[in-house]
């Protein structure tokens, strides 16, 4: 009996001890499994992380490669602001009264000339002398007759004088006092024609010189000593009265409209950087047919630079107006004219035909084609095409 019990509690406890294992084992490989699993999970979720990252970084770089190629732009907002309404034109350099100086009298053989161009004269000064020996000669003769005839004139006084204490005797009649009266008045009457044919000669020979006929520049002579000059002869010497110039400038039809008598300009003669301050003082009334421009007369001041027939370039000041201001840098030219080239829609570039206005050390005036709140490319114009994509950068506009 003893024996029995024994053999069942031991088979008993080798039961539970197989029991005991076999749940070890069953814990281990859950255990296993649940590890297997999360790494599983870990490595699937480190995969997808890697992708996405590599994926975000491809893009990050492809949209940074784009916007490295769009090119940064200088542009400027005009705006408007008021500059001076100028209007240029170009023409000749000529004498405001301009005197043309021949011969007034007879004229005869010059034998000298006194001046020379670029001279300054008086009035009335000598410019050239004309031999007058024979005229000196005809002017002697007829002072003498001057003194003849007053002679005959005194004779006839005294005679008159006598015959008149004579009349109350009854020695003479008042015939023979008539016939003396008549006989004195006669030879004073010869004595005042000596004297005018005397003073005729006198101012014939003052008019053989060749003389200014008012104050003024010397600009040309046509005589030589030796030469033989008379009414036909035509003009000696040209003047420059009171040595003031003008320029002769063309306009076009619609600038006449804008210009006054009294509008300041200024004159730069061809070749030189003189600056000549003067103001209109004629606006032609009428308009040439075939080139549609008029005549605009600028007095202008004497200078040496000022050469009369020189050519010069002027800038008439009409007033002020509204209007954009832009650096030269932005002003481009082509075939068709002016342009500048815009910032539009989609920061896309764009180009705009203008009209220029006044150009001075502030920039160039737009005069049509811009409202002046375009963005306007200021730099780098010349290496960008219409419908190019850049980046506008704002400058500050000088004005």
């Amino acid at each position: 009996m003893n024996y029995e019990r024994k053999v069942d509690v031991m088979d008993s406890l080798a039961g539970s001890t197989q029991s005991f294992y076999d749940e070890a084992n069953n814990r281990r490989k859950r255990t296993r499994l649940i590890v297997a699993l999360v790494l599983i999970a870990l490595a699937l979720a480190a995969a997808w992380f890697a992708f996405k990252q590599g994926v975000g970084d491809g893009a990050a770089s492809a949209d940074g490669a784009a916007t490295t190629n769009i090119p940064n732009v200088t542009v400027v907002i005009p705006g408007r602001v008021s500059v001076e309404a100028a209007i240029s034109a170009n023409g000749t350099i000529a004498a405001r009264r301009e005197m043309p100086v021949g011969v007034a009298g007879e004229g005869g053989e010059v034998v000298r000339v006194l001046v020379e161009p670029g001279q300054w004269v008086g009035a009335g000064q000598t410019l050239a002398v004309i031999d007058r020996s024979v005229q000196a000669q005809q002017a002697a003769g007829l002072a003498a007759s001057i003194r003849v005839a007053q002679a005959d004139a005194n004779l006839a006084q005294a005679e008159l004088e006598r015959a008149d204490a004579l009349v109350g005797r009854g020695f003479i009649s008042k015939a023979d006092m008539d016939r003396k009266r008549a006989t004195r008045d006669a030879a004073n009457a010869r004595v005042r024609v000596a004297q005018a044919q005397y003073q005729e000669a006198v101012a014939r020979n003052g008019r053989l010189n060749i003389v200014a006929p008012a104050a003024g520049l010397v600009l040309t002579r046509q005589v030589e000593p030796g030469q033989i000059v008379g009414a036909g002869s035509g003009v000696l010497f040209r003047m420059a009265k009171g040595g003031e110039m003008e320029m002769l400038a063309q306009m076009a039809e619609a600038d006449l409209q804008r210009v006054s008598v009294g509008t300041r300009a200024t004159v730069t003669p061809v070749g030189t950087a003189l600056q000549v301050t003067g103001q209109v003082w004629q606006v032609s009334p009428v308009v040439n047919t075939d080139t549609r421009q008029g005549m605009v007369r600028i007095a202008i001041p004497y200078s040496a630079a000022l050469r009369p027939g020189g050519f010069a370039d002027a800038r008439l000041v009409a007033g002020t107006a509204e209007a954009p201001l832009l650096p030269e840098s932005a002003v481009h030219s082509g075939p068709e004219g002016n342009y500048v080239l815009l910032v539009g829609k989609d920061d896309k570039i764009e180009r705009r035909a203008i009209k220029v206005g006044t150009v001075s050390d502030s920039g160039v005036s737009i005069a049509s084609g811009l409202a002046g709140n375009e963005k306007v490319v200021v730099l780098a114009g010349a290496f960008l095409n219409v419908g190019d994509k850049v980046k506008p950068v704002i400058e500050k506009s000088s004005q």
